[in-house]
């Protein structure tokens, strides 16, 4: 499955109403961490199936940032039936990542 753009206008379809877990990585193009992440979730994305998973730049959707109380990026956030279950900031690597999956 590839990697969602998330925005304030699929955010509640894509995330909330999800029948599969979702992983959310909240980043920007100019955050260095960001980067150094961003290859590692499109790798999860690409070989897990039984996980959504989905962008959000908090430049371009500070809303939604501010709703997850967002302070530092990157940060992954899991939800499950529409709820928040794990979160973690900064730069992790990927076994680290799976294991909050």
């Amino acid at each position: 499955m590839s990697v969602i753009t998330i925005t304030r206008n699929n955010f509640r379809e894509e995330a909330i109403h999800s029948n599969k877990p979702v992983l959310l990585d909240f980043w920007a193009p100019w955050c260095g961490p960001c980067r150094m992440v961003s290859p590692i979730v499109d790798e999860i994305a690409s070989e897990r199936g039984d996980i959504k998973v989905g962008k959000i730049n908090v430049d371009e959707q500070p809303e939604l940032a501010g709703q997850f109380g967002i302070m530092s990026i990157p940060t992954l956030v899991l939800m499950k039936n529409g709820r928040i279950v794990d979160q973690m900031t900064g730069a992790r690597p990927k076994q680290q990542i799976l294991a909050m999956l």
